[in-house]
C-alpha cells in the first residue's frame, strides 16, 4: 500500500484534485459535464432549513438512494425501494417513517458519516440493474470496479453485494469480489472474506466465468471517466443498467483487495501500462 501510494497515487494526483473524487456531488457534475453517464440527481440538502419541505420532495420522487456527498465506505446510504401509505420501504422491507428520514439526513448534514465535517445529503436515482446482475445478486446493487493509470484500465472486479453485506457491494463488509479479465469480460476468480469462493453464498450461482454485461461499453466509459478528472490513478465504480453502464462514483484511494480477486499483483501491470500499449485501450 505504501509503494502504491507513493509510486502511483501521489505522484499522480494532486492533492488539490482529491476533492473531485471525495465528493460524489461534485464528481456527479464533473463527469455529467464530461457526457460520462452517471445517475440522475433529484434533490441536494445543504442546510437544515430545506429540510422543511423534506416530506413533500421526497414523496415525489420514484424509488431512491440518500447519500453523503462526502462519505466513504458505504456509509450512510439508504436505498428506498418504495412507499407504503405515508412511510417509506428499504428493498429487504425496512420501514422509514418521515421522522427517520429526517433524522438521517440530519445525520448527513452533521458530518456523522463524513469524518465530522459538515456535509450535503445526494438524494439521487436508485438505479434498477441489468437482469444478468440482479440473478446473482438480487438482495443489492453490484457494481464493476476499473482501476485505470494514466487513463488506460489497469484491472477490474465485480464486487457483488450478499447478505451478510446488508446488499452493499464493499468487500470488507461481506461483499464478494469477483475478477473480470479485460479482455473478454468474464469473472476469472472470486473472493469472500479474503478466502476462494466459487459460488455466491446467498444464491448459490457459480461465480467464475460470467459474462459482464456491455464490457466493451463499461471499459469505453471507464476510460471517459479518466479523461473527464485531472487525476492519473483513479478507481471508477460502475453499475450496469438494463440500458448500459453508470458511474456512481471515483476513488482516488481505490482498494487493493483487487488483486487478491484477481489473482495476480498491480505494480507489474501498473509498470507496464506506463509505456506499454494495450490492445483494450483503444476507443472501439
Amino acid at each position: 500500500m505504501n509503494q502504491r501510494n507513493l509510486l502511483y497515487i501521489y505522484p499522480n494526483n494532486h492533492r488539490k484534485h482529491f476533492p473531485i473524487s471525495d465528493n460524489k456531488l461534485l464528481a456527479k457534475k464533473t463527469l455529467a459535464a464530461a457526457g460520462v453517464p452517471v445517475p440522475d440527481t433529484y434533490r441536494t440538502y445543504g442546510s437544515f432549513y430545506e429540510l422543511r419541505t423534506m416530506a413533500e420532495d421526497l414523496r415525489g420522487f420514484p424509488p431512491f438512494v440518500i447519500k453523503p456527498a462526502q462519505g466513504s465506505g458505504g456509509g450512510g446510504i439508504v436505498v428506498v425501494a418504495g412507499r407504503d401509505g405515508d412511510d417509506w420501504l428499504s428493498a429487504g422491507g425496512k420501514r422509514f417513517t418521515v421522522s427517520d428520514l429526517r433524522g438521517h439526513i440530519s445525520d448527513i448534514l452533521f458530518g456523522i458519516h463524513s469524518f465530522g465535517l459538515s456535509d450535503c445529503a445526494v438524494i439521487e436515482q436508485k438505479v434498477e440493474q441489468h437482469p444478468v446482475m440482479a440473478e446473482l445478486s438480487p438482495g443489492g446493487l453490484a457494481d464493476v470496479r476499473v482501476i485505470l493509470f494514466k487513463g488506460k484500465p489497469a484491472m477490474a472486479m465485480t464486487r457483488i453485494p450478499t447478505r451478510s453485506s446488508d446488499g452493499k457491494a464493499n468487500l470488507h463488509q461481506g461483499a464478494v469480489g469477483a475478477g473480470i479479465d479485460l479482455k473478454t469480460g468474464r469473472t476469472v476468480q472470486a473472493i469472500l472474506g479474503g478466502r476462494p469462493a466459487m459460488e455466491h453464498p446467498d444464491t448459490g450461482l457459480a461465480l467464475i466465468g460470467r459474462q459482464v454485461p456491455f464490457w466493451p461499453e463499461v471499459l469505453r466509459v471507464a476510460r471517459r471517466t479518466a479523461a473527464a478528472v485531472p487525476l492519473g490513478y483513479i478507481g471508477a465504480d460502475i453499475v450496469l443498467s438494463p440500458q448500459g453502464p453508470l458511474v456512481l462514483e471515483i476513488n482516488v484511494r481505490p482498494g487493493l483487495q483487487i488483486q487478491n480477486a484477481n489473482g495476480r499483483g498491480m505494480r507489474q501491470v501498473l509498470e507496464a501500462l506506463g509505456g506499454m500499449h494495450t490492445e483494450w485501450d483503444e476507443e472501439p
